[in-house]
């Protein structure tokens, strides 16, 4: 029974509200050293865990790095930083962000960008930030109206770009598929039928982030008119 005083350690911890990831470390120790394991046995487990579970892993330990980015200015040195680019707009900056996020995906290198990784504490910033240095203090609905859209482009670029990218499991899904049914197609041959559908994708969308900037000089200029009134 004393083996399960992981289990124990862990309710008490989560409804304490401690520091999840400190809180399964402690009960994993716990309970190895109530069942007797040597240490170096703990740490192995520890270790395969993480092998084997290690995209997981990469991610719990991702938002914890951002985070203290964001504390120490990460966010704010981004605003600066597209700020002093006078030709930049958010328009154009998000264009420039999913085309590099659909050609990434198309390679394979689907980690490249993401929500937590790459939205939040850079490209929502910059888009932000480039609207400002443009037509100043904006409204908050402009402002969630940008991170929106932010969000938007990575899931396009991705959602379009990894169908062209031969060993993604949609491609190979639909490989299967066929065959069950006695057609036999190649992963390229699918790929390929892909490329059509992420170019559109890439101008329909590119276009929606051209109305933008012009939205967000529209509702800069009557926000302006209505503070001189």
């Amino acid at each position: 029974m004393l083996t399960l005083i992981g289990v124990l350690i862990v309710i008490v911890g989560f409804a304490l509200r401690f520091n999840p990831l400190l809180v399964v470390t402690v009960a994993g120790l716990a309970t190895g050293l109530a069942a007797k394991l040597p240490f170096e046995k703990i740490l192995t487990t520890f270790g395969d865990a993480f092998v084997q579970n290690r995209y997981m892993s990469l991610f719990i330990l991702t938002l914890p790095v951002i985070g203290l980015l964001e504390r120490y200015g990460l966010k704010e040195q981004a605003q600066n930083l597209i700020g002093k680019v006078k030709v930049a707009t958010t328009g154009r900056l998000l264009i420039l962000y999913l085309f590099v996020r659909e050609a990434s995906a198309a390679l394979g290198l689907t980690s490249l960008g993401g929500h937590a990784q790459m939205v939040r504490p850079l490209v929502a910033p910059m888009a932000e930030g480039a609207a400002e240095a443009k037509h100043g203090r904006l409204p908050d609905r402009v402002r969630h109206e940008i991170r929106a859209h932010s969000a938007a482009v990575d899931n396009v670029g991705l959602f379009f770009g990894e169908d062209i990218f031969i060993a993604i499991g949609a491609i190979l899904l639909m490989v299967g598929f066929f065959n069950e049914y006695g057609i036999r197609m190649e992963p390229l041959q699918i790929a390929v039928w892909g490329i059509p559908t992420a170019v559109a994708a890439f101008l329909i969308h590119s276009t929606r982030l051209v109305m933008l900037d012009r939205k967000i000089k529209r509702v800069a200029d009557e926000s302006r008119t209505e503070k001189e009134a």
